[in-house]
């Protein structure tokens, strides 16, 4: 296992990078070139102090100081030269690495919501919404830190490293045998004591997720918190979510904040061992065993001491980035997470086209006619048909499953010709919904099959499918904008007069011109400003604008009080006339007008007929409808 992770961290590192340098493919390179001149600079002060000293310990006993104050001074001009050209390549890359750090959260971002744009409403079903949101925020601030912080930090300090560790075998391995073992005993801690850090720091990732996830869902249900009395009940389940992240967050810095003492004291007591070393050496006038051949002196030993401090001060800046890097890791793998789940699989060819009649035959035209037709392109023989909008939907022995081996619909079968209005009634459960989520292929029926227009929905574009669907839920959902905003969400080409034509039909004008802006009215958090009601006439204007021929309305009018929903229900039946329509209702008072009622019970259908038929059976509607039994 802990293969599989070292591998799986692996690849989300290469990946990360690789779309970096991806998104920015002559930024990035020039980035890492500055970096690395950077760190290269900063490492070689240790040789000029060497020359230096050396120069001076050559010519003490001369006395030609003029001689040793130029050859000084040619090096500390040097010396000057290069840390303008660090000064240079740090503003080149701090600038560079801003614009690279958020403009690659940026593309993150597109690109999740992009993706989740495209995913099945199955993955927002079973997903916590609160936690898909800590994708935008924590991940993502996470990914910012490593991205902008840990990696250039990483990247000098390795460099630094690498560079300062030639150095010391240049001039003395004695002494860097010395700081190896010392290098090797802080790693060995920094991989004991770091490790464990990472592993609470990747669980503090994943409590965060799951903290506001339930924050989320108690904001939106605090009426229901209130009404219930379960404010002391909620604090004890947020207690519980709380408690794991801070035992996760507290494990995860205790690792981490031990990390830094324990190596700096390594650092300092490697800082001894080095100079007694070089003293000893010193001392016993030892032969230097160096790749420079030069001889063991004051100007070996103390440039040495002075690489040492920054040879462990880097050592300490890694380790220090370890917890960073693992939490970025952590956030590029939930993002990766997101951005790889299956989209919506749609292998529908059958689109839907304006068209205009001509000698009773249908021509496909790009103007909006008011007309639609289904076109139909065949393989066999390379042919296209054109097939009439109508509304016509047929179910044929339909079954369904939302989770393997537990099945919730049966063999249904039912049809409604264009203009007939459908009403499904039976208990929460019973499958009513589940049939409107088979007709928009927000899921894929198991067995059977369903028509539109005699066409299989499979072989129809689902987007081009769901144009010709209109929907009314439940539960509204409004987006922050003007009332004319939402209500031409239906059709975005929609003109303000079919907006409001579209309101007046529904009798949804009426509110709406008493509003402060009337139509121009800005809508925030979801028409919190607006009661329920009116809410939902702006929903269902909003379908009237769509104009499709099949109408579903899912419980539509349960959120309205009376008075309003005669108002609405004289809106629905013009709105209806001339279409198909779906209906869900508990009320079963708005689904006596309907030319076929579909009674289901555990996901068959039981009774079918109209409403005097049904009455006349005396099966189960006649219950329902009379009192004798309820839907609940």
């Amino acid at each position: 296992m802990k293969t599989d992770n070292t591998k799986n961290k692996k690849s989300v590192i290469f990946r990360l990078f690789k779309n970096i340098f991806e998104f920015y493919p002559v930024m990035f390179p020039v980035v890492i070139i500055c970096i690395i001149l950077n760190a290269i600079i900063s490492s070689i002060p240790a040789v000029f102090m060497q020359n230096i000293i050396a120069i001076v310990e050559k010519n003490w006993h001369t006395g030609d100081w003029n001689a040793v104050g130029g050859k000084i001074l040619h090096l500390v001009s040097i010396l000057v030269v290069f840390y303008i050209l660090s000064l240079i390549s740090s503003i080149i890359y701090n600038q560079m690495m801003a614009v690279i750090n958020q403009g690659t959260l940026k593309k993150f971002r597109v690109k999740m919501f992009n993706r989740m744009q495209t995913l099945p409403i199955k993955y927002i079903d079973t997903n916590n919404h609160g936690d898909i949101m800590s994708y935008y925020t924590n991940d993502i601030d996470a990914l910012r830190q490593m991205i902008s912080q840990s990696f250039p930090q990483l990247l000098v300090s390795s460099i630094t490293v690498i560079t300062i560790f030639s150095i010391m075998m240049y001039f003395c391995i004695w002494l860097t045998l010395v700081v190896v073992i010392g290098v090797v005993v802080m790693l060995f801690v920094t991989r004991k004591v770091g490790g464990g850090s990472a592993k609470y720091f990747i669980k503090q990732q994943e409590a965060i997720g799951r903290l506001e996830g339930f924050v989320e869902e108690m904001m939106n249900g605090q009426k229901v918190i209130k009404v219930f009395c379960h404010e002391n009940e909620s604090k004890a389940d947020f207690d519980k979510i709380n408690e794991s992240l801070f035992n996760d967050a507290n494990a995860a810095n205790r690792y981490a904040n031990i990390l830094g003492p324990v190596l700096n004291n390594i650092g300092n007591i490697l800082y001894v061992f080095v100079a007694v070393t070089g003293g000893v050496l010193l001392v016993t006038d030892a032969p230097n065993l160096s790749i420079s051949g030069l001889s063991m002196g004051i100007s070996i030993v103390v440039p040495f001491l002075n690489m040492t401090k920054q040879f462990v001060g880097n050592i300490n800046q890694v380790s220090h980035q370890i917890n960073a890097v693992v939490m970025g890791i952590a956030g590029a793998k939930r993002i990766y997470d997101l951005i790889d789940q299956e989209p919506e699989q749609d292998n529908g060819y059958v689109t839907l086209v304006n068209v205009r009649e001509e000698n009773g035959q249908l021509i496909e035209c790009k103007e909006r006619t008011g007309i639609w037709a289904w076109k139909h392109p065949h393989s066999s023989d390379g042919s296209v048909t054109y097939t009439r909008l109508n509304g016509d939907v047929r179910l044929f022995n339909v079954d369904f499953e939302y989770e393997p081996g537990k099945p919730v619909l049966h063999d249904i079968s039912l049809y409604a010709k264009p203009g007939q209005k459908v009403a499904f009634v039976g208990a929460t459960g019973a499958g009513k919904t589940t049939i409107t989520n088979l007709l928009n292929r927000f899921y894929d029926i198991a067995d059977g099959k369903i028509r539109y227009d005699g066409i299989n929905i499979n072989k129809i574009k689902k987007s081009d499918l769901r144009r010709a669907i209109g929907m009314v839920l439940q539960d509204t959902n409004l987006f922050t904008g003007t009332v004319m905003d939402n209500i031409r969400y239906g059709r975005l080409d929609a003109t303000d007069e079919e907006c409001i034509a579209a309101a007046k039909l529904v009798g949804a004008d009426d509110f709406i011109c008493r509003l402060p802006d009337g139509y121009n009215t800005l809508i925030t958090e979801n028409g919190a400003n607006l009661s329920q009601g009116q809410r939902q006439l702006i929903s269902i204007a909003r379908a009237a604008v769509a104009d499709p021929p099949v109408m579903i309305l899912d419980e539509a009018t349960s959120s309205i009080d009376t008075r309003t929903e005669a108002i609405v229900q004289r809106g629905m039946d013009a709105l209806m006339k001339g279409r198909t329509v779906f209906v869900i209702a508990h009320r079963l008072s708005t689904v006596k007008n309907a030319d076929v009622i579909i009674v289901l019970d555990h996901g068959r259908i039981i009774e079918r007929g109209n409403h005097e038929e049904l009455i006349a059976k005396k099966g189960q509607y006649y219950q329902l409808y009379t009192g004798a039994f309820e839907l609940e």
